[in-house]
């Protein structure tokens, strides 16, 4: 059956936005849109700062319902992702992280791409940030097309709209006005102009919009009436309206936002309706919180950056925790990678066994595109954790030694993706799991049990697998009355690996070796007397 036929039933949430958009796509071709129009998905960026996880986020979730609805109109329409940078804002603020700040006083509110370069490497700092997102989001390799709203407004590719905007200038009012308070009312314009006094963007009242001849008149910072085209990167837009006038002008047929927009969401539908275009589709997110269920912000530095992600774990973890149950609210702090990297790996793992129908269920699916590597990792991230620990191991070498006990045939150079992981392991280990480590003394019948454990495995004369000791181990639980048995197990962990949860210890015992488990425990018991 074709991926398209099996597209059309498939239960992840990217196939249903896709299901959703292919639906509006439709119902616009009925009513005139060409048959061969682009399919435009959309995301923005605010460039006053570096980009984050959660511009990481908004792309390859993007992506994803992209390649979903590619699949499931099984290549008919042409996409295209265009990721706006929002640089004609003007600088509210001058961030702490750049050098020489006291040198961009004289620019504050100016547009960003006004600004000087403070790290010299660009034009202007919107160009420097622009940069700096594109190349963040190369090195994920997504496909995109780069779009910077300065260039936008002054091409002229906003034009029509924005003289539009002129026309249904008290439409757009009447939408505005009812959402702010009674001061602000005073004062509000949808048009924003750019003084060509001072080359501030002006937070000022109209004191006249001539939608025949496309101007507006205001009172500019000499005190001196001024009167500008709405064209032409003279003027922009307050950020509600830029943002309906925006989907109109690109034709934008898909955007997703967090749900600190879903408030807005309705005002930029109703400009973009005003403006003579059919808004978006369009998805709300969650936002993360972070260990202590607070809302992450960039002022407070309480999450974790992609950056930091990348040090302990690979993208595609970072993809994953992203895919998974988007619409609510979960906590991204550093104790989810282990997790997460192994969620990858298992839904990796199960790919190839999986039946078509399966698989476009499989975030693995999704991550890839609908092209996953046909290799996964045969240690999980969570025994590599341990190894590093047991072993006490500070370098790659000496835990691959461990590893060609389960897995002879491998090697950094046949499975890239499990080195990285000794790698990524060893690195975490160090920075989360060795400052937190507390051994515990084994009480009296945790003591008779691990030293029966030790014995067998000095005497172990069976198969080397992880489910045959496993079994052992189980049977040694069970013979000295641990009820329930799991107690046994946390018991092993916090004895022996100074930890409340670890892996299935017969894994454990085959990768660290049966005589190093032996005496792993006996050095444990050995440090509690």
């Amino acid at each position: 059956m074709p991926t398209a036929d099996l597209a059309a039933t498939a239960k992840a949430w990217p196939f249903e936005q896709a299901r959703e958009l292919r639906a509006r796509i439709e119902k616009l071709e009925m009513a005139g849109r060409a048959k061969d129009a682009p399919v435009v998905f959309e995301t923005g960026y605010g460039p006053s700062g570096l980009p984050h996880i959660g511009t990481f986020g908004e792309v390859v979730r993007t992506t994803m319902v992209r390649r979903a609805f590619e699949a499931l109109t099984g290549g008919v329409y042409k996409t295209r992702l265009i990721c706006v940078s929002d640089d004609m804002d003007g600088m509210r603020k001058i961030p702490d992280t750049v050098p020489n700040p006291e040198k961009l006083q004289a620019f504050l509110q100016k547009p960003l791409t006004s600004v000087p370069d403070p790290f010299g490497t660009h034009e202007s700092y919107g160009a420097h940030m622009n940069a700096r997102l594109r190349a963040f989001l190369d090195s994920f390799g997504f496909e995109y097309e780069f779009a910077s709203a300065t260039e936008l407004y002054k091409s002229g590719r906003f034009d029509a709209m924005l003289l539009r905007a002129a026309e249904k200038y008290d439409d757009i009012m009447k939408v505005m006005l009812p959402t702010l308070g009674d001061e602000r009312r005073e004062t509000y314009s949808p048009f924003l102009p750019i003084s060509p006094t001072t080359g501030r963007v002006l937070y000022v009242p109209m004191k006249a919009v001539d939608a025949k001849a496309g101007t507006i008149t205001f009172v500019d910072e000499n005190a001196e009436d001024t009167t500008l085209p709405v064209t032409g990167g003279r003027v922009k837009l307050q950020w509600k309206p830029d943002f309906g006038m925006r989907w109109a002008a690109l034709g934008v047929d898909f955007e997703m936002f967090g749900k600190d927009h879903q408030a807005n969401a309705p005002i930029y539908s109703k400009i973009c309706r005003i403006l003579g275009v059919e808004p978006p589709h369009q998805f709300v997110y969650e936002l993360f919180l972070d260990e202590k269920g607070e809302k992450i912000s960039k002022t407070k530095g309480n999450g974790i950056s992609v950056e930091q992600w990348l040090k302990y774990a690979p993208a595609e973890s970072l993809s994953l925790y992203q895919w998974q149950k988007p619409k609510t609210a979960k906590k991204l702090y550093f104790d989810v990678i282990p997790k997460a990297v192994d969620e990858y790996l298992t839904f990796l793992d199960a790919y190839a066994k999986q039946t078509p129908e399966q698989q476009l269920e499989n975030p693995a699916w999704h991550i890839h595109g609908g092209k996953p590597p046909a290799k996964s990792s045969p240690v999980s991230f969570a025994m590599l954790l341990n190894l590093v620990s047991a072993a006490n191991a500070s370098n790659k070498d000496v835990l691959w030694g461990f590893i060609k006990r389960e897995a002879p045939n491998a090697t950094p150079e046949t499975d890239p993706l499990l080195d990285h992981l000794v790698g990524y392991a060893l690195k975490y280990y160090a920075d989360f799991v060795a400052p937190t480590k507390k051994y515990r003394c084994a009480d009296a019948k945790e003591r008779a049990a691990l030293e029966d454990l030790a014995s067998r495995l000095e005497k172990w004369g069976g198969a080397l697998d992880g489910e045959t000791l496993q079994t052992m181990v189980f049977a040694v639980g069970t013979e000295h009355a641990f009820e329930p048995l799991r107690t046994w197990f946390t018991a092993i962990y916090e004895v022996c690996l100074g930890q409340s949860q670890g892996p299935r210890f017969g894994g454990f015992i085959a990768l660290y070796g049966v005589k190093e488990s032996a005496k792993l425990i006996r050095d444990s018991l050995a440090r509690g007397q």
